[in-house]
């Protein structure tokens, strides 16, 4: 079994935006920067679970599109004087394909299962 799992084309991810994808049970932001850097983030604002991919994403970081709270892309850390983090994961590009370490995506929470009769 391999150590990584072949997500997509690099050139499916904008340059300066974002795609959002399903992998291991979690809905991941890939998020690029500029032409050369792609990272891999859970697609949800610690703050109200704003999705990240639909965020504006600005040199090193992308800001949630509900409130504004920016994220480092590198390392997830949510931007003082705001808390938080957002779960990040190992990411690699060969070939122009984008990659996920396996072993990130097998070690990320299961989302709750929904109430059938709303909460």
């Amino acid at each position: 079994m391999t150590d990584w799992i072949e997500v997509c084309a690099l050139d499916e991810v904008p340059a300066g935006g974002a795609r959002r994808l399903h992998a291991g049970g979690t809905v991941i932001a890939l998020i690029r920067p500029d032409s050369e850097r792609v990272y891999a983030l859970e697609d949800r604002c610690p703050h109200k679970g704003g999705p990240l991919s639909e965020g504006l994403v600005a040199g090193d970081r992308v800001a949630c599109p509900l409130h504004g709270q920016c994220v480092e892309l590198a390392t997830g850390a949510v931007i003082a004087p705001d808390e938080g983090r957002v779960r990040s994961f190992g990411l690699r590009v060969d070939a122009g394909r984008i990659w996920l370490r396996r072993a990130d995506l097998a070690a990320a929470p299961q989302p709750a299962p929904a109430c059938a009769h709303g909460a």
